[in-house]
């Protein structure tokens, strides 16, 4: 109940009134005159009439008590022990608050900052976003439900917006264990066969066992090496770029009874491999137009060292001439097919017959070159079906092709076959996607029998044209043309030839760009990228493993022939594990150094000295036998002053909300009037004595 004036009259002209009824009244009484004082209290009345006194009585209702309740969502949350404590106990805390219905509960999950490309769990930052809307002195106290590794802890200095105990409900259990690998340095490039090391660290969260840990290195999902590592300090490991692009090491660690996951038990590193100079060997059997093409395409790439030779002089040919006044070199053989040859990543032989140059021998060294992972092209040319064709030799035994000892001569376009519009070193060549194809004609072949591996281009009435093969550890291609040449002099507007004998060659020296069956995945930010290469037929949906342990297919959607892509945007970061067929591949969704990844175990510290602070409780939801424990809810009237060590206290508000004012005035009516007619009936009965 207050006292209030609602008056009829300017309070201006009532303070006039009253300054001149005031000097009146002082001067009536200074002069003795009869009836002064009962004027003076008849003015009063009047004055105090129009200034309309009233009693205002507010009617209120009692606002709730917010108490918001942050479940921590993150990844570290996601093992299912910890799913389930967090479920069990936050039921609990439901039923609880449900018994106080002036507490009314602000219930959030928190999913680890999904948005961001280093996750961390900030609860602090999801606390202030939900009470934006609320004064501070309607918020009793927060609770949050976590592992405790909270990344966004305020200061001893900063302010929480409220005055309020912080509770915190910790999931797992005390005393846990965690064991972690990290890549702690390693270059993002290497020189294609040069030594390049990379240094790694097992890490022990929580009570070590001691002891080494077992590290399995994989190297393109081959195991290359096992390396003991002692937790806590770095572990060198050296090994040799096996190919150009990427290459992807593997390193994990073996996995421990009683570990809180095994989603951090693993580490990849990328590296990018770089050939430095490709070392190619170009024989070509005699002068020809074909020739130049060849060595103008080799001579323009400046990571190209190339050794040509061209027999200008076939041992039938000899004339006597002595050495010593030729003007060229002899051919060093021994030094190129049996000193030298394993220093090769390339040999092509481009229109080579065997005419006694090479002994027999030799061709059994470069088909050994082959066994042993070299690589071979043959451009053939009419001599190839001839008698001294070097399928003839003993270089048969990695030859995927047998010539019939025919010639084809007859004009025709290049076409790409059924596996070659699919084949990476041939798809999308430019003019492929018209009939006949937008490049000029060949005019000859060489007749093959029914070759090996595949046949990715047909010449005239459907006969092979490009085979590729493997063989052994190696990889051989037959170009069964020497008509190339046509295309680099624009004859019939040319041809796409650069493009595609450089990609025989990188296919030859096993660049994973252009491997025929290939399973790759990249991250674009959170993002994933799966790409899946086949000359075969629809190869299904790949399936995705994520860092937690949980399984989803992804359906993958044919982008061009052969080739099968899938996109989408992860809810977890770490390392995925994508697979499809025999085929996996690993690949790293947000920074390798995440806060939510650096620490697994659970831990009631980081929340322990905000909630000293703040007068409020940290404890494990999870007692000795493993049963679900909630401390109860002590609502409390007034500032929180001391913790209390087994309960949650709950400041309770006393803020109101006005839903409206009753008034009585307190000379309306017959009061009013009543007092009004006696003050003047008594004035007028002085007046009258």
């Amino acid at each position: 109940m207050t006292f209030d004036f609602s008056p009829f009259l300017p309070w201006s002209i009532l303070a006039a009134l009253a300054v001149v009824s005031a000097i009146v009244a002082a001067f009536a009484i200074w002069r003795g005159i009869r009836g002064a004082w009962i004027r003076t209290l008849a003015a009063l009345a009047m004055l105090t009439a129009l200034a309309n006194p009233v009693l205002l009585q507010e009617d209120r209702d009692q606002l709730s008590t917010i108490v918001p309740v942050l479940v921590d969502r993150s990844q570290s949350q996601q093992t299912p022990d910890r799913v389930k404590m967090t479920d069990d106990a936050l039921a609990t805390l439901k039923g609880q608050l449900a018994r106080f219905p002036q507490i009314e509960p602000r219930f959030v999950d928190v999913e680890g900052d999904v948005n961001s490309d280093v996750p961390s769990t900030r609860l602090f930052d999801a606390l202030s976003a939900n009470i934006a809307d609320v004064p501070p002195a309607r918020i009793g106290g927060a609770i949050m439900l976590t592992d405790g590794e909270v990344h966004d802890v305020p200061g001893a200095n900063q302010a929480l917006g409220f005055d309020a105990p912080i509770h915190g409900l910790v999931t797992g259990k005390a005393n846990e264990f965690d064991r972690r690998i990290e890549v702690i340095k390693g270059p993002r490039f290497g020189i294609v066969n040069e030594e390049q090391q990379v240094i790694l660290r097992v890490f022990d969260d929580g009570p070590s066992p001691g002891g080494t840990a077992d590290v399995t290195v994989k190297l393109n999902g081959d195991e290359i090496a096992t390396l003991q590592a002692t937790p806590g300090q770095d572990t060198p490991f050296s090994f040799k770029v096996p190919g150009g692009g990427s290459n992807v090491l593997e390193f994990s660690v073996a996995a421990l009874p009683g570990e809180v996951t095994t989603a951090n038990n693993r580490a990849v590193h990328v590296i990018d491999g770089i050939r430095q100079n490709l070392r190619v060997l170009l024989v070509s059997g005699e002068p020809h137009a074909g020739e130049r093409a060849w060595r103008n395409l080799l001579k323009s790439d400046a990571s190209v060292d190339l050794v040509h030779f061209t027999i200008l002089r076939p041992p039938e040919k000899q004339d006597g001439t002595p050495i010593n006044e030729l003007s060229l070199i002899a051919f060093p053989t021994r030094e190129l097919f049996v000193d030298k040859i394993k220093d090769f990543d390339l040999i092509i032989f481009d229109r080579y017959q065997h005419r006694g140059v090479l002994p027999l021998l030799y061709y059994d060294y470069i088909a050994q070159y082959v066994d042993n992972g070299g690589a071979l092209l043959i451009a053939a040319g009419p001599e190839h079906a001839g008698p001294d064709s070097i399928a003839l030799t003993p270089l048969s035994s990695v030859l995927p092709a047998t010539p019939t000892g025919e010639m084809i001569e007859k004009a025709f376009y290049p076409r790409l076959s059924e596996e070659g519009r699919k084949h990476p070193v041939t798809r999308g060549l430019d003019g492929s996607g018209e009939d006949p194809p937008h490049w000029g004609r060949w005019f000859r072949s060489v007749d093959v029998d029914r070759p090996q591996g595949e046949t990715i281009m047909l010449g005239a009435d459907n006969h092979p044209l490009l085979v590729l093969n493997r063989a052994g550890q190696g990889r051989v291609a037959m170009l069964l043309s020497d008509q190339g040449w046509l295309w680099a002099r624009g004859f019939e507007g040319g041809g796409p030839n650069v493009s595609l004998y450089r990609r025989i060659a990188h296919w030859l020296m096993k660049e994973p760009a252009l491997e025929e069956e290939a399973l790759t995945a990249r991250a674009s930010g959170r993002t994933l990228e799966v790409t899946r290469q086949t000359i075969g037929d629809n190869p299904g949906n790949a399936t995705v493993r994520y860092p937690s342990g949980k399984t989803e297919t992804l359906p993958l959607t044919q982008s061009e022939p052969g080739l099968y892509k899938a996109e989408k945007r992860m809810d977890e970061i770490g390392l995925f594990e994508v697979r499809n067929g025999r085929l996996s591949t690993l690949v790293h969704i947000g920074a390798v150094d995440a806060p939510e990844f650096k620490a697994m175990i659970s831990t009631t510290d980081v929340l322990q000295p905000v909630a000293d602070r703040s007068k409020g409780l940290v404890v494990r939801v999870s007692n000795a036998n493993g049963a679900i424990s909630v401390p109860p809810i002590l609502p409390v009237r007034g500032q929180v002053r001391v913790s209390d060590n087994d309960r949650m206290m709950i400041r309770m508000t006393n803020e109101t909300v006005l839903k409206g004012i009753n008034t009585l005035p307190l000379f309306a009516g017959f009061a009013g009037v009543g007092i009004l007619l006696l003050a003047f009936g008594a004035m007028w009965w002085r007046e009258g004595r």
